[in-house]
């Protein structure tokens, strides 16, 4: 009979990937990029434990969004308060703030828990090409 293995947040062992999220589509990046973070692409995942990689995408700026999705999809927001709902497109968004795009995306396909948030800790989302992450020495993640 085989056993079900159950990890401990102990024993999990992160690694560290980077994503150039330039020409790729908004989705498909995002569906890839979220699943890493949560740890379902390992054999061991276990639903419970932060089992998830740190993952780096740079070139967010340069992320595609199909159809006429850049004027058409609204973001919003809410105050609080009566009357407060804010609502932003696409456009809107990526000029201030290119990386919002991605990282709402991805958020979004996260649990919305406490895990989700810790999980949601290990993505670093740059504008441009550099980062700060050299010393990780981060492998090459492959979105198709």
């Amino acid at each position: 009979m085989r056993q079900t293995t159950i990890v401990k947040h102990q024993e999990v062992d992160k690694k560290w990937f980077i994503v150039d999220a330039e020409g790729q589509t908004l989705g498909r990046l995002a569906t890839v990029v979220a699943s890493v973070l949560r740890g379902k692409n390992k054999p061991t995942f276990t639903q419970n434990v932060d089992m998830g990689d740190n993952v780096i995408i740079i070139n967010a700026e340069k992320i595609v969004l199909t159809a006429e999705k850049e004027t058409k999809k609204l973001y919003y927001s809410h105050s609080g308060y009566p009357g407060g709902l804010k609502v932003k497109t696409a456009e809107e968004v990526r000029k201030r703030k290119p990386t919002a795009l991605v990282e709402k995306a991805i958020k979004g396909m996260l649990p919305h828990t406490r895990l989700g948030r810790q999980q949601f800790r290990n993505l670093f989302v740059y504008e441009g090409p550099e980062h700060k992450h050299e010393a990780q020495k981060p492998k090459k993640l492959e979105v198709k």
